[in-house]
């Protein structure tokens, strides 16, 4: 399918995985309690424990991090792509974690791991600091109006956060569909002496369909909308 194509998104068939049990998922998956967003305040929350990347993915190759990965798009092809690195990601909408974890198990990815949690919360009680060699961002919802600004992920304090667990030298990537957000989030990171911008790379040409960095960006690219990356050094 090339891009600028006129067909519609609505008519693309993505098919559904199956359902797979809570155990065949347990692989794939952590139970984050102190980060869960939408626990009950009254019941008590387990101790917290910093994670410990080795015990987690069985290996002590690298670990990138994803937050909002969506239906998973970049978690399953890079997890293919680079089985020498570990994976993790952090969505905040229940349904959309299950759903790319299904896939996920489904083409048992041992790299790839995911968890339901507030990232600013899972940065802040889990990641052991300098632990994270990349922490990759695409197309998080800008929360325009001024009611939904808590909602707004990108943050002078979650930059801060990003600075806290990834190693000195390390990378962040960067990606939205909106200008003005891109914008926004460019320049306050300019401002800040952790981040040194190094690249704005262009648009990958996709070679098969499903080519693309995220569900998101194969839909905006075949409607033909323009796309934003940036690349920063971190420390």
């Amino acid at each position: 399918l090339a891009v600028g194509s006129r067909l519609n998104f609505r008519e693309i068939i993505v098919s559904r995985p199956k359902r797979l049990s809570r155990e065949e998922l347990a692989p794939f998956h952590l139970d984050l309690p102190a980060a869960y967003p939408f626990r009950d305040p009254k019941l008590p929350v387990p101790p917290v424990v910093r994670l410990d990347w080795t015990e987690v993915f069985g290996n002590a190759n690298p670990v990138e991090i994803e937050v909002g990965f969506g239906k998973g798009l970049f978690l399953r092809t890079e997890g293919q792509r680079r089985p020498g690195t570990n994976f993790f990601g952090i969505e905040i909408v229940r349904k959309y974690q299950l759903y790319a974890t299904t896939r996920i198990a489904l083409l048992k990815l041992p790299n790839v791991k995911t968890t339901c949690a507030d990232a600013k919360a899972v940065f802040r009680e889990y990641v052991v600091p300098h632990s994270v060699d990349a922490v990759h961002v695409y197309y998080p919802d800008p929360w325009w109006k001024t009611k939904h600004k808590k909602r707004l992920l990108f943050t002078e304090e979650f930059a801060a956060l990003i600075v806290q667990v990834v190693r000195a030298g390390g990378t962040l990537y960067f990606v939205s569909d909106v200008k003005d957000y891109f914008e926004m989030v460019t320049e306050m990171l300019a401002t800040m002496p952790a981040f040194q911008e190094i690249d704005r790379p262009g648009d990958p040409v996709p070679t098969h369909d499903m080519d693309y960095l995220t569900n998101f960006e194969r839909k905006f690219r075949i409607e033909g909308r323009p796309i934003y990356r940036a690349t920063f050094r971190v420390g």
